[in-house]
């Protein structure tokens, strides 16, 4: 059996085949979205065309180093695109005149600002004027995931930059509070399923989160936290509201180890439990904890889909010469 490296990983030839297969069926169905939204899988052919190397090259450098990245990377193209759509507006600087998105409380904590800018300042310089900031963040996002031994696949390219970014839109963005009902409901003003829901819940798979938001679950018994993880929480939250917990046990592996610890009661936030407590969500749960290979083709279509919620076209959008500021 022939091993090859796929992301930061050794896989057999016979997953390759496996992988290039599932990247075939996204590679189609995003080719649909495209066509739908006026983007296309080959946007930068011509005008870049080595934009994807570019992107794809810098991003793993920075992962390389810090593997970590990978997490706010897809968190960072995630809040983005819930708020204004995805235009990289959640890269716009503030103003003595205006608060932007990414000093919302709810983005102070994102990361990966200045490898962004990194992978801009190199694209201007192959190609001026011509990669967003907006298809920036969703590039490396996607590269991000397969970094991290994800699934591999690719996405329409195209989109615009916005050119309003304000602090009060953020309210859009689903609060670590929430429940399976309203989780399912402020999807669904995107266009997105139950399961698309559950399937890019599972991006928590890398990452950590901060006791300030899962504190609240530990004030009085919730009967779905295990007891004993109850505990490991508590102990974290003994070092103060910052201190960090990981969703998972492979906080830097992209897999379904997520949701086989929702099964366990496992859940670090109430919007992660709630995915398995809520009947309307917990056979596809059950699904994805089985069935690593589903979730990953259901990530993918997913991710694909909110990468192109309510894009810029025409005269509403521009490409940035700086992703910090407007033109």
């Amino acid at each position: 059996m022939v091993e090859i490296v796929f992301g930061n990983k050794f896989v057999s030839s016979s997953s390759v085949i496996i992988l290039l297969m599932m990247k075939v069926i996204v590679v189609m169905s995003g080719y649909r979205f495209g066509v739908a939204n006026g983007v296309s899988m080959n946007y930068y052919v011509m005008s870049c065309p080595m934009a994807d190397i570019i992107v794809q090259n810098t991003v793993n450098r920075a992962l390389r180093d810090d593997p970590t990245l990978a997490a706010s990377l897809i968190r960072l193209h995630f809040h983005d695109c819930f708020v204004q759509g995805c235009d990289a507006s959640i890269l716009i600087d503030s103003t003595k005149d205006n608060t932007a998105e990414k000093d919302s409380p709810a983005n102070l904590s994102l990361r990966g600002y200045e490898l962004i800018d990194e992978v801009k300042e190199e694209l201007e310089q192959q190609c001026p004027g011509v990669v967003s900031c907006a298809d920036i963040v969703a590039m490396a996002a996607r590269d991000a995931v397969f970094f991290a031994g994800g699934p591999v696949y690719d996405i329409p390219k195209g989109r615009k930059d916005g050119r309003i970014s304000k602090i009060e839109e953020t309210i859009k963005l689903p609060f670590p509070s929430m429940n399976a009902s309203e989780l399912i409901r402020v999807f669904g003003q995107h266009g997105l399923t139950a399961q698309d829901m559950v399937a890019l819940s599972g991006a928590h798979t890398l990452g950590v989160a901060r006791c300030s938001s899962f504190k609240s679950r530990l004030s009085e018994a919730d009967p779905t936290l295990d007891s004993d993880f109850a505990r490991t929480l508590s102990k974290t939250c003994s070092a103060g509201d910052t201190a960090e917990q990981p969703f998972d046990a492979t906080r830097n592996d992209f897999d379904n180890v997520y949701f086989n610890g929702l099964v366990r009661k496992n859940g670090v936030l109430t919007s992660d439990q709630t995915l398995y407590a809520s009947p309307r969500t917990r056979s596809i749960v059950n699904a994805y904890a089985f069935n690593q290979a589903m979730f990953f083709l259901d990530f993918q279509q997913a991710f694909i889909k909110m990468g192109l919620l309510d894009l810029k076209q025409g005269s509403q959008g521009e490409v940035r010469a700086s992703c910090r500021t407007i033109n």
